[in-house]
């Protein structure tokens, strides 16, 4: 037989709100889908659909590109707080 999941079964927030596009200049909804290093959280963890996964990925691929969000944090240059910068 197979186990019961242990867990809460996640729902994706983008959905729950109708949203059709996320922009990468909205540095404060992307921060929800960044870790403390500023890595891309995956879907197993946030919840997300694939289709607003996908979305995510790549406003946040943009707006690195476009210096809103930074690409990673060092070991060394660990910050207490790392999204106060994003606002």
């Amino acid at each position: 037989m197979a186990e019961k999941r242990k867990y809460k079964k996640r729902f994706c927030k983008y959905c729950e709100s109708k949203i059709d596009y996320i922009d990468y200049k909205d540095t404060a909804s992307l921060k929800f889908s960044l870790s403390e290093r500023y890595k891309i959280m995956p879907r197993r963890l946030t919840g997300n659909c694939k289709r607003h996964q996908d979305m995510v990925t790549v406003s946040i691929k943009q707006a690195r590109a476009a210096a809103l969000v930074p690409y990673t944090v060092t070991r060394k240059a660990v910050v207490t707080n790392p999204f106060e910068n994003l606002k």
